[in-house]
């Protein structure tokens, strides 16, 4: 017999400020929270443990005159919180937590009023929904019912001034997701470099919400972290590396997060790893990438400014990050750590060249966040590029990433070698 709850609603005024919406936000949260565990039968909650999948078949997001309405159907209802983020306009809805397996986003978006959307998981336990607006849209409506075929979300959206909409914008607390070290000694202090393994830092590009590039059903998040796992275990079975990775599943990583993991694990390299795709032209093979103020050509810029974006556009608000502290590490990074970056690509693109192959400009510049630590040599590796059928069949073969990987391994090495040669020639 199935059991009704009543349905949960929010009504926002507009023009709300942060604070205010993120607290009805989490009335919410708590009163679903409460309605998915205690509204059900005992026996009925052990449903609970699967995740609630989402039907782009039966949901709809639609122009309602002036306004924008959606409606979701969930196998479930869950626990769920709504914030806006300004430059670029966006509405983000968090979930605990939805499987978007098989979700048609261009079926299930008709509205003129949103020009994007995404879904996908966004950090373990939470699943994200993000809308980009047109115009400036206020939060008026919001409720969470449950049926016998599950529960339904429904919003509603009000057209707003823009003044409004920038006043009542931001991330809640507890939705932030950059990480910075705590100053209570979590970070790894680091040791002299020759002493003890090498302290590698994998770098899986995008991930969760952010899948990067797609081709033919091939998803750049889900291919790099296959060969970050790969490449991690190459390495640990050759013995003399210590090897962390940033990201260990679908789960989408803020840049600045990476990189605090990063020094957090006391990193001794850094190579972060991704294969994108370009719209216009053809480009094969694999590029190494290092951090410069000027990219090395236009197309570098481009995919530097698109990886960076990758977090805007998965409802990361930017706005109060510091601009000059950026500027400063790049700085810094031009004395003692570039010389060491410089050596590192190239010992890495000698090594890919010979095992297997690279781009006709195998060494590039350009000014990706991701690089920007001044503390550790940084790399990008971009391994190919999934426009290109050639480099999608490699990089789908196991045995082509496999020599890849050993290729790495043996840039590393060499890498080592080296530092220890320029290390000897500065003490005398």
């Amino acid at each position: 017999m199935a059991v009704q709850a009543a349905p949960v609603r929010l009504h926002c005024a507009k023009g709300r400020t942060r604070g205010r919406f993120y607290e009805v936000s989490m009335q919410v949260f708590k009163a679903l929270l409460f309605l998915c565990l205690s509204a059900l039968p005992l026996q009925a909650q052990d449903g609970l443990t699967a995740l609630a999948r989402a039907d782009s078949s039966a949901s709809a997001l639609v122009d309602q005159g002036d306004s924008l309405e959606m409606m979701l159907r969930l196998s479930q209802p869950v626990p769920f919180r709504i914030f806006s983020l300004d430059d670029p306009r966006r509405i983000v809805v968090d979930f605990s937590e939805v499987d978007w397996t098989g979700f048609d986003v261009q079926a299930f978006d008709t509205a003129e009023g949103v020009t994007d959307l995404r879904v996908g998981g966004f950090v373990p336990g939470w699943s994200r929904m993000v809308m980009d607006l047109a115009a400036p849209y206020g939060l008026v409506h919001a409720e969470m019912s449950r049926d016998e075929a599950g529960a339904v979300l429904r919003l509603n959206l009000d057209p707003m001034a823009a003044d409004e909409f920038a006043l009542g914008a931001g991330t809640p607390l507890e939705a932030q997701l950059v990480r910075r070290s705590e100053p209570d000694g979590a970070v790894i202090p680091r040791k002299k470099f020759g002493e003890g393994p090498l302290k590698v830092v994998l770098d899986p590009g995008h991930g969760g919400i952010d899948p990067g590039a797609e081709r033919d059903g091939v998803r750049e998040s889900d291919l790099m972290l296959s060969f970050a796992r790969e490449l991690r275990d190459v390495l640990i079975r050759a013995g003399g590396f210590d090897v962390t990775l940033t990201r260990t599943d679908d789960t989408f990583v803020p840049l600045e997060t990476r990189l605090t993991l990063a020094r957090e694990a006391g990193a001794e390299v850094f190579i972060s790893l991704h294969a994108d795709a370009i719209s216009e032209g053809r480009a094969e093979g694999a590029t190494l990438y290092t951090l410069a103020d000027r990219a090395s050509d236009t197309a570098s810029q481009k995919l530097a400014e698109r990886h960076d974006r990758a977090d805007l556009l998965a409802g990361v608000d930017l706005s109060d990050q510091d601009d000059v502290i950026a500027g400063v590490l790049m700085d810094m990074a031009r004395n003692e750590t570039t010389p060491r970056t410089d050596r590192l690509a190239d010992a890495l693109v000698t090594q890919l060249q010979a095992s297997v192959g690279m781009h006709k400009r195998p060494r590039l510049e350009a000014g990706f966040s991701v690089l920007k630590a001044p503390d550790m040599p940084s790399v990008l590796l971009e391994l190919g590029f999934l426009s290109s059928p050639k480099d999608r069949a490699k990089l789908n073969d196991p045995a082509w990433r496999t020599r890849a990987a050993w290729a790495i391994r043996d840039a590393l090495y060499a890498w080592q070698d080296e530092e220890r040669v320029a290390m000897g020639k500065l003490r005398k």
